[in-house]
């Protein structure tokens, strides 16, 4: 694709990938082209691959005969019917949750209208996940004093911010400091879920043990420039136009993990800093909760519907807390009131007199 077809494609939002390139690199470069996230790029793959998989057809199951590229079938031979036989499939089978299900048939109406551009036929009828949704798991202050107490001292800090802010796991991971405005006493979440971005609260208790953290990781990240390393991730785009900004200090992570990576580039291998796994920091909360033996399953994400219940419990108005949240619709945010202490209509049972 020469340059003007290319500035032409992404004003129109759609992309040609290379025909000769194999599936899978066809379909990761649209989904670059959207500026999809890691994450969901990788979810989306996982379900065409689950796809192809559930309509391939073993050697051997139709006689002697060898079958072509052992079974595996190409999505432009498949349609809507396929389609439609894999998510009934999820919903009676494998007895996926709604969302899971909206989710796979995201991903395929993604490969065939974005990367194949194949017009798929008719999806029809499929059995639906019918399952009602869950309400979400909530502790009250106390529960949440303390866990946050019995946190790992190296976890205290990220769980704290986690429920002071209502930030999902992986925006707190991925904030950097120049996302951090002590002066307005806020947080400014980048490429948010939906790759949108927004502004959350920066509690006023934490704001002088964040600023002591961050002076200490400054001095590290110093120490580190001298040695000749001070190198963080970036997203790719932001690399390109910026190449110096991975060593300077407004592009470190807040919270940075403790060893470093490896990572490939025009170069050949770099060290790079990467932020705090995950994983690293669910399970120090699921120690702490185990700590304090609460008989809840409390995760990180229960630090943010935490929040929620809480700010609405305290009388915020509904559409301030959607904002803090990133919720695109408030009936999402709606869901909270059905797990505070003190109900909208202020209903006493009948045995409290």
């Amino acid at each position: 694709m020469n340059i003007e077809a290319g500035k032409t494609a992404r004003r129109l939002g759609t992309l040609v990938p290379n025909p000769k390139a194999k599936l899978k690199d066809q379909f990761h470069e649209v989904c670059r082209f959207k500026y999809f996230s890691q994450r969901t790029e990788d979810s989306y793959w996982q379900w065409v691959v689950r796809f192809l998989k559930f309509h391939r057809v073993p050697d051997g199951t139709r006689g002697n005969a060898s079958l072509p590229n052992h079974g595996w079938r190409h999505p432009k031979d498949l349609g809507g019917p396929e389609v439609a036989a894999f998510l009934s499939d999820l919903a009676n089978h494998q007895r996926v949750a709604a969302a899971t299900q909206a989710q796979a048939l995201n991903a395929l109406v993604f490969l065939y209208r974005e990367v194949l551009h194949v017009l798929v036929a008719e999806i029809g009828e499929f059995e639906r996940v019918r399952r009602p949704a869950r309400l979400p798991e909530v502790l009250s202050r106390a529960e949440v004093k303390l866990v946050l107490g019995a946190a790992a001292p190296e976890y205290q800090l990220p769980l704290r911010l986690l429920y002071g802010t209502g930030l999902r796991l992986m925006e707190l991971l991925r904030l950097r400091i120049k996302d951090v405005d002590f002066d307005r006493n806020h947080i400014m979440v980048r490429s948010g879920k939906g790759q949108k971005d927004r502004v959350t609260v920066l509690p006023e208790t934490l704001k002088a043990e964040l600023r002591a953290h961050l002076e200490k990781w400054r001095l590290e990240h110093q120490r580190e420039l001298e040695a000749g390393r001070g190198v963080c991730s970036l997203p790719e785009g932001v690399a390109k136009k910026y190449p110096g900004a991975a060593k300077e200090w407004a592009w470190q992570y807040v919270f940075p993990a403790a060893g470093l990576a490896t990572a490939r580039g025009d170069a050949g291998l770099a060290w790079l800093r990467h932020h705090l796994h995950e994983d690293t920091l669910q399970r120090g909360m699921k120690a702490a909760v185990g700590r304090v033996k609460i008989a809840k399953r409390a995760t990180c994400h229960t630090l943010r519907h935490s929040f929620a219940t809480h700010l609405l419990e305290a009388n915020t108005d509904i559409r301030t807390v959607q904002d803090l949240l990133g919720h695109r619709h408030v009936t999402t945010t709606q869901l909270y009131t059905h797990v505070m202490q003190k109900p909208g209509l202020g209903v006493r049972s009948p045995l409290d007199g």
